[in-house]
């Protein structure tokens, strides 16, 4: 196996048919270095890719950030790392990205904006749009909207926006294995609204973009009640459910497969996958962080690298 670190390139002394994956490091306070090593060093990762990590991930390289707290310069060091491996990744040194999480008070300690990978991703690769799905054999779910506030989702929950998410999702799932996706939609309210009894959302923004779409040629049906819509996916009705908001779309996805679950940004010029947990601040340095994820990660990466190779 072979490593490019940052700083101290070298020249590969092999050449290989397998892809090379960046694997960024994520924030060097939290587990990110840990795992992101973990998974380099597994030997389900070395069969199908080279992986090269980015970012501080060494002891002694981690050694100079706080175990475990927020910093601008924690948050600085993860940022510059996803430039690095966005770069990379656009100029094809490297098949795609895997990355370990980030801190998101880290990067606003920082002074950047972004709330997450996601939104960074799109704009440091000029998409439209960034749409995070997470991929497990259990179960797909795609989020309409994101790191935003409960209280605002109505509002930013538009047909536009269900269309752009619908389509993107069915443009990209054949890449998962899915020739002609069927998705279905968790609706906004309870009972995806009672026929506007519990809300108008569902009738008057969801519905007609599902109609809408579906007289495109993608299959998708909905809205559905969130209560049971994942259950039916489970059960092999659907290949992906498009949720709403956050929780209710990662509550039922990390109960069903949390640990193999994959967070993936579709609608990107490039592939990028990443873990299903955060930066785990209490357990950084303990040497008891899972790199289940960021395994699996790192593997989907080069899987959908040599499909799309």
């Amino acid at each position: 196996m072979w490593f490019l670190r940052l700083g101290r390139l070298r020249v590969l002394q092999a050449v290989s048919a397998r892809p090379r994956i960046a694997v960024t490091a994520g924030d060097p306070a939290g587990i990110g270095p840990e795992i992101a090593l973990a998974a380099a060093a597994h030997p389900d990762v070395a069969a199908i890719c080279e992986p090269i990590i980015y970012g501080p991930a060494t002891p002694t390289e981690v050694s100079t950030f706080v175990r475990g707290r927020v910093t601008a310069e924690a948050g600085r060091a993860a940022y510059d790392a996803i430039l690095r491996a966005v770069e990379d990744a656009r100029h094809h040194r490297v098949a795609a990205i895997a990355t370990a999480p980030i801190n998101k008070e880290a990067f606003a300690a920082a002074g950047l904006p972004w709330k997450g990978h996601t939104d960074l991703l799109a704009h440091l690769t000029g998409a439209p749009r960034g749409v995070m799905m997470f991929h497990s054999d259990t179960l797909r779910v795609v989020l309409a909207t994101v790191h935003i506030p409960l209280g605002d989702v109505a509002a930013a929950i538009t047909q536009v926006l269900i269309e752009e998410v619908i389509a993107l999702t069915a443009a990209d799932l054949p890449r998962f294995g899915f020739k002609v996706p069927r998705l279905g939609l968790a609706g906004l309210n309870p009972h995806a609204g009672e026929n506007g009894l519990l809300g108008l959302e569902d009738e008057r923004v969801l519905r007609p973009a599902v109609k809408a779409c579906a007289a495109r040629g993608v299959d998708v049906r909905g809205p559905f009640p969130a209560d049971t819509i994942f259950i039916r996916a489970i059960r092999g009705e659907f290949d992906v459910i498009v949720a709403c908001y956050h929780d209710q779309g990662l509550i039922p996805v990390k109960m069903a497969a949390f640990g193999k679950a994959v967070n993936v940004t579709l609608g990107l010029p490039i592939i990028r996958t990443s873990v299903d947990h955060g930066t785990a601040f209490d357990i950084a340095g303990k040497g008891i962080a899972d790199p289940s994820s960021m395994i699996e990660a790192v593997k989907l990466a080069a899987r959908l690298a040599q499909v799309h190779g």
